[in-house]
């Protein structure tokens, strides 16, 4: 990395949480060429399309407790 980016970066790393994540947000977003512009109505489709899965009964939810202890699980291999 060069000393200009590494000054940057020890200058960002000093910020508060939230203008650390509104700055790598921006710099994600500065990165990304490409727009889909039906990206959005894709996700609506989809978010639609699960929780009507959900409100049927044809896919089941599971804990938040569940969850964590599977992934820990998995983490540890206990």
């Amino acid at each position: 990395m060069m000393q200009e980016a590494q000054e940057l970066l020890k200058k960002a790393l000093a910020l508060p949480d939230k203008e650390r994540a509104d700055l790598a947000g921006s710099l994600i977003d500065s990165l990304d060429d490409t727009v889909d512009e039906n990206a959005e109505a894709a996700w609506q489709e989809e978010i639609v399309r699960r929780l009507e899965e959900v409100r049927s009964g044809k896919v089941k939810t599971t804990s938040w407790n569940d969850v964590r202890q599977k992934g820990r699980t998995l983490l540890h291999g206990r």
